[in-house]
């Protein structure tokens, strides 16, 4: 039954496309309804659906999913905190007195606050709120408002460390993993530092053109901004926030902090100062908390759905079906990467970046692992593709976003035009990435030049790091 599964997957992106339901909700009743026919038909013994409360034990046990909850508190105190204002005055500042200043800060902000917002859509809103009424009142016309909006608030995606960079990462340790078991091979699991080091020399490369992309955009602009003055506490804050952020980004991507230790830190230091200004006491705090339960439940009852649904089609045989396919794709490594890449652009168009990591990779990934050994180059290039989904005219999820936050929109032509520099943009990078596998592996070759040769590990000590690197045990075909 095979292509049962397959055509449950078609179903599940038409039944959110189409019936508006939660995602999750979806998912489990394609999850029932490929258990019962797989049952009624004999597909499988129904003994195989026990192993599905082991599945979901074993799912969360990952210390990594505590980061869930910290990130989506971090980006609710950052849209509640007036930390992005006092940023964007202070970039404004330092920056020349030209049309282009304001554009450039914007963008610089997405690159700051995104990593720590956990999630685009608290990018969107804090972009909205913060950088597009200024930009109005410097006479940014709508279209590249919008657009300027929803890139910067996509900047986050690429630089750790994001939300969605340390789901892709959990995606991939356990894809790798199954991947090594099934060919033998003795490559060494990636973890979520070998992908947040992929992903460092790409990310430069796409916010600089990012930020080149902005300054040009602001050229026709008439008039000068206006000088922004700061005061003292302005200031004060503006410095200890950069300080703080970029202690915490640089901290995650050197390997000094773990991805959760940065977000509970990160957590706690917003909490502690909204406290402590009065502006989170009595109802303001109780709305913060409700709504980061609610967005991590949500977030959560995703991910339980998602792993009740790829286990059915690993009983159905799917994820065999879909090695075979992966394995008959001519072209070598970047033929098969190609082709993979374009089915997650395809599901891009119904499916947001949360579940395409939750439901699409966990069947994609390991035959692709499989026939091509470089695990980081492809989770490289699976990010931009995923930071690329968010942008694809005309249901990217950070578009919808901004002509939702933005009223009134402007005309979905100019909206496109002023977004088609930074879209040629990103599909240059995903090409450079495609042509060029060795992008993401300058600060690997960097590290083990300056590294002495290793001595041999006893048995001991190799079963210790791979305890240490799988977090996620496979779950073994059915026979």
């Amino acid at each position: 039954m095979p292509w049962l599964g397959l055509a449950l997957l078609i179903g599940v992106g038409a039944g959110i496309l189409f019936t508006g339901l939660p995602a999750f909700l979806v998912l489990i009743a394609a999850a029932v309804a490929g258990m019962a026919v797989g049952i009624a038909t004999d597909a499988f013994p129904t003994a195989l659906i026990g192993a599905l409360p082991g599945r979901l034990i074993g799912l969360f046990e990952s210390d990594l999913l505590q980061a869930l909850p910290l990130y989506v508190t971090m980006g609710l105190l950052l849209n509640r905190l007036p930390v992005a204002d006092a940023l964007y005055r202070a970039s404004n500042a330092v920056l020349p007195r030209r049309p282009q200043a304001p554009m450039v800060s914007g963008m610089l902000l997405g690159a700051l606050l995104g990593p720590m917002n956990g999630s685009v859509g608290a990018s969107v809103l804090g972009l909205s709120r913060v950088v597009a009424p200024k930009l109005a009142a410097e006479g940014v016309p709508q279209a590249r408002r919008e657009a300027l909006v929803a890139v910067a608030s996509t900047l986050g995606v690429l630089v750790p460390p994001s939300l969605v960079l340390i789901l892709l990462s959990d995606a991939m340790l356990s894809a790798h993993t199954m991947a090594v078991t099934e060919t033998g091979r003795g490559d060494r699991v990636v973890n979520t530092g070998d992908i947040f080091h992929a992903a460092l020399i790409p990310a430069g490369i796409f916010l600089a053109l990012c930020l080149v992309l902005a300054w040009w955009s602001g050229r026709g602009i008439a008039g000068q901004p206006a000088r922004t003055k700061l005061t003292r506490g302005e200031g004060v804050l503006a410095a200890v926030s950069l300080t703080a952020l970029l202690t915490l980004l640089g901290g995650v991507a050197a390997g000094y902090f773990y991805a959760v230790e940065a977000a509970a830190m990160g957590a706690f230091a917003l909490l502690a100062a909204g406290l402590a200004s009065g502006r989170l006491r009595g109802k303001a705090l109780g709305d913060l908390l409700h709504e980061a339960i609610a967005i991590t439940g949500a977030l959560f009852a995703l991910l339980v759905a998602a792993t009740t649904f790829t286990l059915v089609l690993r009983l159905l045989g799917t994820d065999r079906l879909v090695t075979d396919l992966v394995r008959g794709i001519p072209g070598g490594d970047i033929g098969a990467t190609a082709a993979v890449l374009a089915v997650i652009a395809l599901c891009a168009f119904v499916l947001d970046a949360f579940e395409i990591i939750f439901v699409v990779l966990p069947i994609l990934l390991p035959p692709l692992l499989i026939k091509v050994a470089d695990a980081r180059w492809v989770a490289v290039l699976v990010l931009l593709t995923l930071q690329l989904s968010f942008l694809l005219p005309p249901f990217g999820y950070a578009l919808m976003m901004v002509r939702g936050a933005l009223k009134p929109a402007s005309p979905f032509k100019a909206f496109v035009r002023a977004l088609m520099p930074f879209l040629a943009a990103q599909w240059l990078l995903l090409a450079l990435v495609l042509a060029f596998p060795r992008l993401v592996h300058v600060l690997d070759r960097a590290k083990d030049l300056s590294r002495a040769p290793a001595a041999a590990l006893s048995n001991e000590e190799i079963s210790k790091r791979l305890n240490d690197m799988i977090q996620l045990p496979p779950l073994d075909p059915p026979k």
